[in-house]
């Protein structure tokens, strides 16, 4: 009895430790690939990498998106690296705050080695606006970046504006119309801040039209924005994206559900075609 007591209570403790072990060896792998990739190409890596995660004491989802902690480890990262040493910055978000996202995106384009933004799958919003710091922005084929339009709590800031602009002041209630107000400086704001952020890589007319195209709400705020639509608005676009990128996202694993969605043999498949199988009947020797 005292034995099985004693197992029971083994595989407790063993139950609460074995996440946390798991997660240290998670981040231990994480640190291992990263340092071989800042060994391979003589750059500073830093990956921003959000993933949806679920509070497990009520299941409630919580979606991780860049704010005020992100940017400041980014700032330091970038204060720790020498100036005229590249940075590799893998980037993978739905977006974030505004301030956040600008921090991080004028302390790379101050950085004087080459920076290079690595978007493995996409970089909405925010992500989009520190992408557009990059020297050079290293996308998959089918990865997209998006609209850096403002959004005002549920709404996008243009859209507050557009319906203002088309009813009479006695018609809008005084909480619209100041919705309105900060809409249109939030809109002028971040336009502004594309505008300057991809300053030395555009004239200034071209500057301004693509600060207009990706903030003025012309699309929807999760309006995807391909490789070779951007290469056609002269962004610095390569689709050639390593493969030790591939290997760190595997590295920030989703929630382990009880059905995966999506499954498939992790193994490359040869190009070539599979050899046809021998036919039946009387094997007969060619003549020799």
């Amino acid at each position: 009895m005292e034995f099985l007591s004693g197992l029971i209570w083994f595989l407790l403790l063993a139950s609460a430790f074995l996440p946390m072990m798991q997660q240290r060896m998670l981040e231990a792998a994480r640190l291992r690939l990263l340092e071989a990739i800042e060994r391979r190409r003589g750059s500073r890596v830093i990956a921003l990498i959000h993933r949806q995660e679920t509070m497990s004491f009520l299941g409630i989802p919580l979606f991780r998106y860049i704010n005020i902690e992100d940017s400041e480890a980014v700032l330091r990262a970038i204060r720790l690296t020498p100036e005229d040493m590249p940075i590799d910055l893998i980037l993978h978000t739905p977006g974030g705050l505004v301030l956040a996202s600008e921090q991080i995106a004028c302390a790379l384009c101050k950085h004087k080695g080459k920076v290079t933004v690595f978007v493995p799958h996409y970089a909405m919003s925010g992500g989009t606006l520190i992408a557009l710091a990059a020297d050079e922005i290293v996308m998959d084929a089918h990865a997209v970046l998006g609209p850096v339009d403002p959004q005002l709590g549920e709404y996008p800031a243009a859209s507050i504006v557009k319906v203002v602009a088309q009813k009479s002041v006695n018609e809008v209630d005084d909480r619209t119309l100041i919705l309105a107000d900060i809409a249109e400086k939030a809109l002028r704001q971040v336009r502004d801040v594309v505008k300057r952020v991809i300053a030395d890589k555009f004239p200034p007319d071209q500057a301004e039209e693509i600060a207009a195209l990706l903030t003025d709400g012309r699309f929807t705020h999760d309006y995807p924005i391909w490789a070779d639509v951007l290469k056609e608005l002269g962004l610095p676009i390569s689709t050639d994206v390593p493969e030790e990128v591939y290997q760190l996202m595997h590295l920030y694993p989703q929630p382990a559900q009880r059905r995966p969605s999506v499954e498939f043999i992790p193994l490359p498949y040869r190009s070539e075609p599979p050899a046809l199988p021998r036919p039946k009947g009387n094997n007969v020797s060619p003549a020799g």
